[in-house]
């Protein structure tokens, strides 16, 4: 691990509409901060979606020595993106403000955005692995299907700004009235597992939307394992309490989830499942298959 006071050239780039408009409202101070760090720093803000992939991929060619990202998980998915389908490893710093940050809660990272730059700042490297899905997309932190995912695409962004992680609590409430399973097969490392789900969860991460909690003896996030979570539908409300006491406190022994560890794995399932990649909509065929590339990504913490 080595310091960053003399990297120089870093590329920001800024989701300005980000959780509460958090980002725009901080960039002065952030940048500030940054430059306090011996950082000559280039802001460029997204104007579509898409963009902050576009940006970090040509990042290396444009002469920057790292790339950071000023924005929620959605951003930050878009700039891992880049970085890897550029291959050119650049260094990556994050300043979150979205309205859940599961990454940089794993992570342990400051909410406040100026204190987030300064642990950059001060940073050294850590790898971490990221994850392909069907071979064409990137995750940081999760791809997941069920009762959760479809929440995080379909709740609006000024819910999601106001309300943060409660707004995924409430999209999902609104669901358990219409649970639904579906029936999944999945070749793991060392085993194959088939069942009925609400949930699955393919994670790098301690935290996914804000409300299924996975302790940090759990995850290591550069030991090329997956965490890979499932959950049963419940028969009875008793049961679906027991599910979401053992989200949120990671005691899995009751029942109702299952947990397993794998570097690869393939779903198969009776009908088109629909994912979603770090928070992102993600749609699968009957197939899907699930890579965890081993400490792709050197992150600044």
């Amino acid at each position: 691990m080595r310091g960053y006071r003399t990297l120089k050239r870093a590329l920001l780039i800024i989701n300005p509409v980000s959780g509460k408009m958090k980002a725009k409202s901080t960039l002065l101070d952030v940048v500030k901060e940054l430059q306090s760090h011996d950082m000559l720093v280039t802001v460029a803000v997204t104007e579509r979606r898409g963009h902050a992939t576009e940006l970090a991929a040509a990042a290396k060619q444009n002469g920057f020595d790292m790339v950071l990202c000023f924005g929620g998980d959605g951003t930050l998915n878009e700039t891992i993106c880049g970085l890897m389908a550029d291959g050119s490893a650049l260094p990556l710093g994050y300043i979150p403000a979205g309205s859940t940050n599961d990454f940089a809660t794993s992570m342990k990272l400051p909410g406040v955005p100026v204190k987030a730059a300064a642990v950059i700042g001060n940073g050294t490297e850590h790898e971490i692995d990221v994850g392909c899905f069907d071979g064409k997309r990137f995750f940081t932190y999760v791809a997941a299907f069920g009762v959760f995912t479809a929440t995080s695409y379909s709740v609006p962004q000024g819910m999601k700004n106001i309300f943060g992680h409660l707004a995924y609590i409430m999209g999902s409430v609104k669901e358990i009235g219409n649970l639904r399973s579906y029936h999944v097969r999945m070749e793991l490392d060392d085993r194959e597992v088939e069942g009925d789900y609400m949930f699955g969860a393919v994670a790098n991460s301690t935290s996914v939307a804000g409300v299924v909690k996975l302790h940090d003896s759990l995850v290591d996030m550069g030991d090329g394992k997956f965490e890979v979570a499932l959950i049963k539908k419940p028969r009875s409300i008793v049961e679906l309490n027991k599910i979401v006491q053992a989200l949120t406190s990671s005691n899995f022994e009751n029942g109702g989830v299952e947990f397993y560890k794998s570097s690869k794995i393939k779903v198969i399932s009776d009908e088109g499942l629909k994912w979603t990649l770090d928070g992102e909509f993600a749609e699968s065929g009957k197939e899907a298959v699930i890579i965890n590339i081993h400490r792709a990504v050197r992150f600044i913490k």
